[in-house]
């Protein structure tokens, strides 16, 4: 890239991100001139018997006969024919879902009745990735086609398709703007500014498929991590690594790195391996600074806790360990049946929600590993979930095709 395009494309990244949001009245506005206020009514939650009698247990057809299953789910959405890959909630109206599978479709669909009120679709493969912009105005969609395609979330109204990246695995929207990114097997990551589909930066560096990354909570830099067992610091602005670790260093993970996560401070990354091990590593400087290691098979997700110095690990060792970030310690080890697929705290939250191929999503205190809430209604692994941002709403997709709400 030459000096003045690097220039260019700094000034373009900071309009963009600077110049929309994030002024609450704004963002009130925006939501109020594209008629969001007919889907929005949190108001009116009721009770389990409002939600169409879920709670209990439920029917469901087998290969030869119809059996019934314990289902606490409050409310479900079965479009989906085929596994549900990714579910994402709006960033402050908990009612409204968006989740995208196997069938190549995307839906835009109620938690509160179940009721449909969209299908996204123009995806040649399976949606890997749904996301919403920080202000929830926008949804994107990535799939193993290649393609991301963006719509306006009350609207359903088309906005641009890109391309470029080979099977997109996951997206991210700037936490200050419509900036999106799109992380693929190909081992690049990709920018745009939205929802005009401009292209604005490719992140080349990794030799394998990014496997996680996103921005950091302050929005500064990029960070990801990739099959090839690299950790890498990005300028958003400039496409320049600025911190790159391997496995090449002893001290880091010799096998792929699975899943990382960014702290609320923008200060710290922890990373989950295939090797078993998780690394916590300052993120100005890069150094390694402790090795987290009490699981015994590959790590698949971790997070940071917003309010306490905590993380957590989930591994195919069905395992979850609560970690002390300041004495490097296990608190806790939480087990799930089957290998833990995702985990995520509740924002400004010590609890965490869980979920795992047993088919179950469990809520827990991390001050005291107390499982708080063990849900089920699935058939199938759960692949994934959305928790609203007070932690009264879980919403999961699932490898058996269906969509679950559960209320804490």
């Amino acid at each position: 890239m030459s000096a003045n395009q690097q220039d260019h494309y700094e000034e373009e990244f900071d309009d963009t991100v600077d110049e929309e949001y994030l002024v609450a009245d704004e963002v009130a506005e925006e939501e109020e001139a594209d008629g969001g206020e007919e889907y929005m009514d949190d108001e009116e939650e009721g009770d389990q018997e409002e939600y169409g009698g879920f709670y209990g247990a439920r029917e469901v057809e087998g290969d030869d006969s119809v059996m019934e299953i314990a289902d606490d789910s409050v409310q479900g959405f079965f479009e989906h024919k085929e596994p549900v890959y990714a579910v994402a909630m709006h960033p402050t109206e908990s009612n409204i879902i968006v989740s995208g599978g196997g069938d190549d479709k995307s839906h835009i669909w109620r938690a509160d009745n179940g009721e449909k009120l969209l299908t996204l679709d123009g995806h040649t493969d399976s949606i890997t990735s749904v996301a919403f912009s920080v202000s929830g105005e926008y949804i994107a969609s990535g799939g193993m086609d290649g393609k991301v395609r963006v719509w306006k979330t009350h609207t359903g109204e088309f906005c641009t398709q890109v391309d470029g990246p080979d099977e997109i695995i996951w997206l991210d929207w700037h936490p200050k703007g419509n900036v999106l990114l799109a992380g693929a097997t190909d081992s690049t990551i990709w920018m745009w500014a939205m929802p005009s589909g401009k292209f604005m930066n490719i992140f080349n560096g990794h030799a394998a498929p990014v496997t996680a990354g996103g921005f950091t909570a302050d929005g500064k830099h990029i960070v990801s991590v990739s099959e090839d067992s690299t950790l890498i610091v990005w300028d958003p602005k400039s496409a320049a690594s600025l911190v790159k670790l391997t496995g090449a260093d002893a001290r880091f993970h010799s096998e792929p790195i699975i899943a990382v996560a960014t702290d609320k401070e923008s200060n710290l990354a922890i990373t989950g391996s295939a090797d078993g091990t998780s690394k916590l590593i300052n993120l100005h400087t890069g150094n390694i600074i402790a090795s987290l290691e009490n699981h015994s098979d590959s790590i698949e997700t971790v997070a940071f806790c917003d309010v306490l110095p905590l993380a957590a690990t989930g591994s195919v060792d069905n395992k979850v360990s609560i970690w002390d970030v300041q004495t490097h310690r296990v608190r806790h080890t939480l087990t799930h049946e089957d290998a833990v697929i995702q985990v995520k705290f509740v924002a400004n939250s010590v609890n965490l929600v869980t979920c795992s191929a047993d088919r179950t999503v469990r809520l827990w205190d991390t001050r005291t590993g107390e499982c708080l809430k063990k849900w089920m209604g699935h058939q199938d692994a759960v692949l994934g979930f959305a928790v609203s941002s007070n932690g009264d709403t879980v919403v999961t997709g699932s490898d058996d095709g269906t969509c679950l709400v559960f209320k804490a």
